[in-house]
This record gives structure tokens, C-alpha cells and sequence, in this order.
């Protein structure tokens, strides 16, 4: 609950910046730079953040904590440190460097740009604004993964709310500057009734103000944690050496990891690449679908296997029965919350778009374009809350390679299927697929068709991590019985729901008014049934909460 606390803290500020951006720059040209420069030096944060550390660090920490050598634990934690902060600002240097090979390495489309921007059917060339702000991502990104190191030693002592509430202080500074640089630059001062007459200029110049709040952040999230962590360890002083007991097991670790969260980068960056040389617009649908995406995943999902991995890193290798009893019981409580959320997204997904995102420069016809990528993706949502879970369990013992070849098969499958996918789905525009006038070049659904590939890929990843646990134990599965009851649930909690958004017109309201209320509406009829028919996991997540308002 601690996790999930503050995950939530620091998504709705996310959606908070992601609505600001929409505003401001729509599902297009900009937006799709905007995606990039987030995800062009977030190969850094993924393979030496949480994820690696995760595998590497924290289950070897866990374990001297719980042994008592805490002077040795806090030896070891400052000599990942020392070798963190070494590779971290080095690949950083790296990459502002070399964003330009960079760039088009990974947005070749982009190149097509400067062409179109002479011919006049363009407003901006991507690639060149693309170089300048990823210019600023990657240091961002450097004291992101240092982020990534707080955490670990954070909930290793199971302090879990400040290390998951931290990111609030990156999103609040790209939010400040976003705001000030509007004020700023914009000959509107708040560019407000007047975004459709911004000079392309003055909205390149306020994407680069928000990354230069970006780095700002970067250091805050950082910074926020480091006081914390330093006062719970002993022994600590960072250091650049192997011979610190634990390195070299967690280095051994490490590498496998790598290569499996290596895996994972190579498929989001050919999704990206893919992506440009579809129609404009369709990496800022991506990425605002991801952050729709991607918050039950953390609220419900990560929140669940990051607090279970010092736990389960606690169990004796010859407890395997408990060992997968405990995963088990897990994924039940995941589920329990993330296929209700995968009902809401199919049956009410417009709604959730339109009242996070719909205002400004973002219309309806980029709500229904991401409306439609969302679905998508949401497909494979119950399969990449479950499959981080056991990846975690595989990390607790101390295998790391498994989950590392398995991601390669989550690699190729949602890279082929994905690729075909795309292109026939950019055959189609959101105009004419929901009839909606179309001012200027129409929305393309190529991004439909990467999302689809990413549910297929998670779904053939989930069966090879089952069938690669059952291995220890044939007898293992996962609780499907358990989900289908669930599926139940979030069925009868759909029906009201729906009358709901039959019978009250929307017109009256605002969208994102009446968005919010029909997701309340489900929301609250969900857990409400969860609670009267007394399901074990709505204990799990809402006991503590209904037995203090009882009191």
C-alpha cells in the first residue's frame, strides 16, 4: 500500500504534465519529439535503474541486512554506487556527444524532415529539435539511475513511500518550467485561446525549457532520497572497487540482467523506429497511451513485486513450497485490481483519454487515436503485471538469466507481429475509420498496430515464465480460477457503469467531468462488490483502510 501510495502520488502528477503537454502541443510534430527525448536516453535509466538493481543489488543487500553485517551492506552499497555514478554520467557524456548519430540512429524518419520543411509541408524538423533536447535528457537521466540506487537501499529497509513519491519532484519541475516558459516565450503569456496562431518557433523553444526542468527534476528526485538512505546504512562510503564483498556476485548478476532489460530497450526502440516513418503524430500517441497505460501496471502491478522482492528475498531457496505460495498470493492481488482496469479501458477507454487529455491543441480525433492504441496495449496488461511479478521471483532466486532469454522472445514476437501490424493499420486515418472532419492531415492508426504486438509479445513471455518456474515445481500455477471470478466482478460493476453513460447525455458537461464521474462511478462499484462478497484480496488491499473507519 506504501508502494502503491506513492506510485500514485507521482502518476497523477505525471498525468497532470502529460495534460499540460497536450495543451500545449497536441498529438503531433511536437509531441512525437517530446516522446523521444523521454525515451532516447531511457536505455540508461532501464539498464542500470530499478530494474537491474532489482536483480542485482537489492536481493544481495536484503540478505546482509537480514544476516546483520550491516557494515558489510552498506560497504557493498557504496561501491555500487561508486560504479553506478561512473558508468551512469559517462554513458551521459557519451550521449551529449553524439545525439546526432544518436538521433538518427534511432528517429531515421526524422531525417526526411528538413526536405518537407523546405517544401513548406511541415512546421518543424524533428530531428534537429530532437538533437537539441535529448542533449538535456541524457545528464537527466544520470541522476535518474543514482534515483534508481536510493531506491534500492530504501526498500531493502522497507521504507517504501518516499522513494516512490520522489519522482513527484522531477514532475513538478518540468510542470514549472513548462508553465514559465510559456509565460516567458509565448507572445500570449500563457498561450492560452491562441495555441492554434503560436509560431512553430516559440513552441520549439518551450519543449527545450522543459527538458532544462527536466535535469532540474532529476537532481530534486535524487537529492530528495540520498539524506534518508545515507541515515539508514553503516559502513557506507562510495567507492569504485570489485574487491568490496558482494560486487563481484552482484556484477555477475548484473550482466545477465542487462541483456534481458537490453532486450526489452531494443524492442521499445524499434517500436520508436518503426514509428517514424509512419504518419506524424504517432509516437505522441504512444506515448500518451503509455502513461495510461503504464500507471495500473505500477499502481497495482509494480507496487506489488517491488515490495515483494526484499520479501521474498528473505526465504530459505529449500522453502520452495512458501516460496511459490507467496508468488501465487501475489498475483492474486494483482489481478484482483488489474482486470477491472482492463474492463474500464475496452468498455470506457475514450472517457479515461478524454478527460486526461482532451483540451487545447488535443482534440477529438486525438482522443479517439489514442483511445484505440490504449486498447490495444491494455490487451496485454494482465500479462506484464504478472510477468514483472515472476521475474522477480526468478531475481529472489538469484536467477537472473532465465527472465533475460525469455525477454527475447518478447522481443521478436512483439518486433514481427508489431512491424506488420503498423503499416496496415496506417492505411487507415481516425477520420474516416469514426467520420470526423479533418482540418490539415488526418491521424494515422499505425500505432494501433505496434500496441497489439506489445500484448502479443507480453502474453508468450508470461507462458515461458510459468513454464520456466514449474520447473521447480511442477505442481505451480497461476490463479486463473481466481481471475475469472474477477473478471466476474468487474462484469457486474460494468453494468451500472454503462446505464450510467446510456442514460446521462454528456453534453452538458465538460469531458472531464463527466470522464471522471463514470470512472468513479465503476471504480467505487467495483470495490464495493469486492468488499460485499467478501473476496480475500479486497482485504488485502482495502482492510487496513475500512477497519480505522470503522473505529
Amino acid at each position: 500500500m506504501l508502494v502503491a501510495a506513492g506510485i500514485f502520488a507521482s502518476r497523477v502528477i505525471g498525468l497532470v504534465r502529460d495534460r499540460a503537454v497536450a495543451f500545449f502541443f497536441g498529438s503531433g510534430a511536437f509531441a512525437d519529439v517530446y516522446r523521444l527525448a523521454l525515451r532516447a536516453p531511457n536505455f540508461l535509466q532501464n539498464l542500470l535503474g530499478e530494474g537491474t538493481l532489482s536483480a542485482s543489488f537489492i536481493p544481495i543487500y536484503s540478505r546482509m541486512l537480514e544476516e546483520g553485517r550491516e557494515e558489510a551492506a552498506g560497504r557493498f552499497a557504496g561501491a555500487i554506487f561508486g560504479l553506478l555514478a561512473a558508468v551512469a554520467f559517462g554513458a551521459a557524456l557519451l550521449g551529449v556527444l553524439l545525439a546526432e548519430p544518436f538521433v538518427a540512429v534511432i528517429a531515421s524518419g526524422f531525417l526526411q524532415d528538413a526536405e518537407k520543411l523546405q517544401a513548406g509541408t511541415i512546421v518543424i524538423d524533428r530531428y534537429d529539435l530532437a538533437v537539441q533536447v535529448t542533449r538535456l535528457t541524457f545528464p537527466m537521466t544520470a541522476f535518474l539511475v543514482l534515483s534508481a540506487w536510493c531506491l534500492g537501499v530504501l526498500n531493502s529497509h522497507r521504507k517504501f513511500l518516499l522513494s516512490y513519491f520522489a519522482p513527484v519532484a522531477w514532475n513538478v519541475a518540468l510542470l514549472a518550467a513548462l508553465f514559465g516558459g510559456a509565460y516567458l516565450i509565448f507572445d500570449d503569456p500563457l498561450g492560452i485561446g491562441a495555441l492554434d496562431v503560436v509560431p512553430a518557433d516559440q513552441l520549439s523553444r518551450l519543449l527545450v525549457a522543459v527538458f532544462i526542468g527536466g535535469v532540474a527534476g532529476g537532481v530534486l528526485q535524487f537529492l530528495v532520497q540520498l539524506p534518508t538512505a545515507l541515515k539508514l546504512m553503516k559502513g557506507f562510503r562510495p567507492t569504485i572497487s570489485l574487491q568490496v564483498e558482494g560486487v563481484r556476485e552482484g556484477i555477475r548478476a548484473f550482466v545477465p540482467v542487462v541483456l534481458g532489460r537490453g532486450a526489452y530497450q531494443l524492442s521499445g526502440y524499434l517500436d520508436f523506429w518503426l514509428s517514424t516513418f509512419v504518419a506524424a503524430g504517432a509516437l505522441g500517441a504512444i506515448g500518451y497511451a503509455q502513461t495510461l497505460y503504464l500507471l495500473p501496471i505500477s499502481l497495482f502491478g509494480m507496487s506489488v513485486a517491488a515490495s515483494e522482492l526484499p520479501e521474498l528475498s528473505r526465504i530459505s531457496p529449500t522453502e520452495l513450497d512458501r516460496f511459490l505460495t507467496r508468488v501465487a498470493g501475489s498475483v492474486r492481488q494483482i489481478l484482483y485490481l488489474i482486470i477491472p482496469t482492463v474492463v474500464g479501458y475496452l468498455g470506457f477507454g475514450f472517457l479515461v483519454v478524454g478527460a486526461f487529455y482532451q483540451t487545447g491543441q488535443f482534440d477529438l480525433d486525438d482522443t479517439w487515436q489514442v483511445t484505440l492504441v490504449l486498447m490495444a496495449y491494455s490487451l496485454g496488461m494482465i500479462a506484464t503485471t504478472a510477468g514483472r511479478l515472476l521475474q522477480n521471483a526468478f531475481y529472489a532466486l538469484n536467477d537472473t538469466k532465465t527472465p533475460a532469454k525469455i525477454a527475447v522472445w518478447r522481443v521478436v514476437v512483439s518486433a514481427l507481429i508489431g512491424a506488420g501490424l503498423m503499416f496496415w493499420f496506417d492505411r487507415f486515418s481516425v477520420n474516416e475509420v469514426f467520420g470526423i472532419p479533418s482540418e490539415g492531415d488526418p491521424l494515422r492508426l499505425g500505432a494501433v498496430g505496434l500496441a497489439l504486438g506489445s500484448a502479443v509479445g507480453a502474453w508468450v513471455e508470461l507462458w515461458r515464465l510459468v513454464g520456466a518456474l514449474r520447473q521447480h515445481d511442477a505442481a505451480f500455477r497461476l490463479p486463473w480460477a481466481a481471475g475469472l471470478r474477477m473478471l466476474g466482478l468487474a462484469g457486474l460493476a460494468a453494468i451500472p457503469t454503462a446505464a450510467i453513460r446510456w442514460l446521462v447525455p454528456a453534453e452538458p458537461f465538460p469531458i472531464w467531468a463527466y470522464g471522471i464521474g463514470v470512472i468513479a462511478v465503476y471504480g467505487l462499484s467495483y470495490l464495493t462488490l469486492g468488499h460485499l462478497f467478501d473476496f480475500d484480496e479486497s482485504d488485502a488491499w482495502l482492510g487496513r483502510f475500512l477497519r480505522r473507519l470503522k473505529r
